[in-house]
């Protein structure tokens, strides 16, 4: 082999090794959410198995090429099925528990791609041409670490965003199947396992239910049946029903959204009022509703845009804002009258960076002085977990006492509908007792 085919085998090395991570991360957010609790231990698995690799790698005797060109057509077997979106969704679907199935995922498809890829720099360094062993790794992990850097910067500011996850996927595997022809030329048997391996990339990656993939979500529209809704379509973010509206007159939309829809324009009698809303869904709070005027931010520049063409069948009603939820809060100088907070990567997935006492007060920060602030979340029906009363009582120690209200009872998982008032905190509660006992007293204080 040339110098130059060398260094290309290792740039692709490079390249789909990092790419494989970004990918596996991308795809286990409709599943497990992008705390650092699953990127931490994924990144930490990939690196092992990567090291795992080297070592492998650097204990090769001889047939260098051949062995890299067998591990690279394994790898892009493993990428082309093991990371589609198809794959994915089947594994989470029939591996319980949860953390088992991320396990399958990682330890099945993931680490051996990393473990076979990490032997490629060991392997052909010992075919590059220069009068000094360090030279030889110098150029070797120049080139790898410059494919790993390409491949994180156009998989997900490019590829992911214009294309779509499965191109992604697409893009590394097919980069694997050209780097086996490089290495073994056009042998026969090697051309024929590239055709199979390019099959069963694009059959696994035919994602014909799905109307949009960016790199923050992949998007659907199905239909549901519901005993009070007449036709009612479904817009599924990360394979969790964001939204519904179905064909009556007027619609009827989610359990939630029409809770928060009556507290705005019936109890608070909203109008010619500025509503933000953060995490947009389908827009559906704002759908048919001309009396106010509606502010959506969504870190997804892409949503609005999918949720018109195949769910609402017609424009948005309000502005549309592409940014950070959090950033937006702390940085508007805008003051709005309601803030709904809407904010799911997945069913039970929270940004852990929007449940903080920071973000809340930042919320705060764009009311209105006598605003009020929605808040949906989805909780366990007892609101006995350590999850759920530990955001209840971080949204309280910002807004003080709240009204919260369980739309389904009784339900392992509701929605929870939290609405409190801008205002100075009130004192810390006291505790009623037989000995000293208040409350007449406190009663006749009542404004």
């Amino acid at each position: 082999m040339t110098s130059r085919q060398l260094f290309l085998v290792v740039f692709i090395e490079g390249f789909c090794s990092l790419g494989a991570e970004v990918l596996a991360l991308r795809q286990l957010i409709p599943h497990v959410g992008s705390s650092i609790v699953v990127t931490a231990p994924t990144i930490g698995l990939f690196l092992l198995a990567l090291a795992l690799g080297y070592a492998s790698g650097g204990r090769i005797a001889g047939g260098y090429v051949a062995v890299v060109a067998r591990n690279f057509l394994v790898s892009g077997f493993l990428a082309a099925v093991g990371l589609a979106g198809n794959t994915v969704d089947a594994v989470f679907a029939h591996v319980q528990p949860v953390p088992l199935a991320y396990l399958v995922f990682v330890g099945g498809v993931l680490c051996p791609i990393a473990w076979l890829l990490g032997q490629t720099v060991p392997a052909l360094t010992n075919l590059m041409r220069h009068e000094r062993a360090g030279e030889k790794a110098g150029f070797a992990l120049y080139w790898s670490t410059l494919g790993s850097f390409l491949s994180a910067v156009s998989l997900s500011l490019l590829v992911m965003q214009w294309l779509g996850v499965s191109a992604a996927v697409v893009l590394v595997a097919g980069l694997l199947f050209v780097g086996v022809l490089v290495l073994s030329g056009a042998r026969p048997r090697m051309l024929a396992w590239v055709a199979a391996g390019s099959a069963a990339l694009l059959f696994a990656n035919q994602r014909l239910w799905v109307v949009g993939e960016t790199a923050y979500a992949t998007y659907a529209v199905e239909p549901v049946a519901l005993d009070w809704a007449k036709d009612a379509q479904a817009f599924k973010v990360n394979n969790s029903i964001s939204s519904l509206i179905d064909a009556s007159e007027p619609p009827h939309y989610a359990g939630y959204i029409r809770r928060m829809r009556r507290i705005l324009l019936e109890e608070l009698a909203y109008d010619g009022r500025d509503i933000l809303v953060l995490g947009a869904g389908g827009f559906t709070l704002s759908h048919d509703e001309p009396k106010n005027r509606y502010t959506y931010v969504d870190i997804d520049p892409a949503i609005r845009g999918l949720a018109e063409r195949h769910f609402l069948k017609s424009g948005a009603n309000g502005e549309f804002i592409a940014d950070d939820a959090r950033r937006f809060v702390r940085e508007t100088e805008r003051r709005f009258d309601a803030v709904v907070v809407d904010v799911y990567t997945a069913r039970m997935s929270i940004p852990s960076h929007l449940v903080t006492r920071e973000f809340w007060q930042a919320s705060k920060r764009a009311l209105q002085p006598d605003g009020v602030m929605l808040a949906n979340l989805i909780l366990d029906g007892r609101l006995a977990t350590p999850y759920a009363r530990n955001l209840l009582a971080t949204i309280e120690s910002v807004y003080g006492r709240c009204g919260v209200e369980l739309l389904h009872r009784g339900e392992p998982a509701s929605n929870v509908v939290v609405v409190c008032h801008n205002g100075e905190l009130s004192a810390p509660a006291g505790i009623y007792t037989d000995e000293r006992n208040r409350a007449d007293a406190d009663a006749i204080l009542v404004d």
